[in-house]
């Protein structure tokens, strides 16, 4: 990476990334580190772009910041995503990379329609261990090995897994300073995780619970984007704050995080809309 261009639009990754991802500031930094070095060619090129073990409470941004830096730096792309909780048997290695000769498997598939961006695995821990062998290779000199016999290069990606390890413990912590946390849920993840896998990740990130003004701040960035596509659509409606008060009761959770918050703003609006659309027996201006 070269051009003046390109360069700005690395020291521009941070502000894009915080508008996105709230309340994880001390997040963000240590992503975009990675990231940059990423970019700029830094990165050892027998293995990936950079990896990443996100650990947290569910709907803190493990899945929302892994797909805004991805669509950022990849011209709108979507992670290459993987649900572990489908890898939990021993036969899920020959669904991943193939059963047999001439068969690659979903990675493989996957693999063919790309060769750089992300690669997403989420909630990692209930994988299969056989699964998570594959990950040693992956992570060790960036490739992988299929059942046809054919080596996938990997060294053009970012790999992303994502786990719920510690996020009980997180969340019973409310009043503990978040450093005490970083180490109880690090400590969870080494227990639950082979330390060969965990050692092998460029950046082990702890997400925080997600407080009832952070999930405002949430609700009001989703608010805004969801007015904005309906605008697209050639549609116009008028938020009080009384409206904003309704989306973010009915979307605030302090176990599931923000994770509910979307569907709460969309269901509101788009209900909001299409009551006027029908009083209105046309379009709304």
């Amino acid at each position: 990476m070269n051009t003046d261009k390109q360069k700005y639009k690395l020291l521009e990754l941070a502000a894009h990334l915080r508008s996105y991802i709230k309340g994880q500031e001390h997040v963000i930094g240590r992503v975009v580190s990675v990231l940059q070095r990423g970019e700029l060619g830094l990165a050892h090129h027998d293995r990936p772009k950079g990896s990443f073990l996100f650990v947290g409470p569910t709907g803190t941004g493990k899945t929302e910041i892994t797909n805004a830096f991805t669509a950022f730096l990849f011209n709108g792309a979507k992670p290459l995503r993987f649900d572990m909780s489908e890898y939990q048997n021993q036969s899920s290695v020959e669904k991943l990379i193939g059963e047999k000769v001439g068969d690659i498997g979903l990675l493989g598939r996957a693999l063919e329609k790309s060769n750089g961006g992300t690669l997403l695995f989420d909630e990692i821990e209930k994988a299969h261990p056989l699964v998570l062998d594959l990950f040693l290779q992956i992570l060790d000199d960036a490739s992988i090995t299929l059942a046809s016999g054919e080596r996938k290069n990997l060294s053009g990606f970012y790999i992303v897994c994502t786990s719920n390890i510690g996020a009980a413990e997180a969340m019973r912590m409310q009043s503990t300073p978040f450093a005490s946390i970083e180490r109880t849920v690090l400590a969870r993840v080494g227990q639950s995780l082979r330390p060969e896998l965990v050692g092998r990740m460029t950046e082990k990130v702890v997400f925080a619970r997600l407080p009832y003004t952070v999930q405002r701040e949430i609700c009001e960035s989703m608010i805004a984007g969801e007015l904005a596509r309906l605008r697209k659509l050639g549609h116009s409606l008028e938020v009080s704050p009384d409206d904003v008060e309704a989306m973010l009761r009915a979307g605030f959770h302090k176990t599931l995080g923000a994770r509910p918050m979307r569907s709460a703003v969309e269901r509101f609006l788009q209900d909001q809309l299409a009551g006027k659309l029908l009083n209105a027996g046309g379009t709304a201006e």
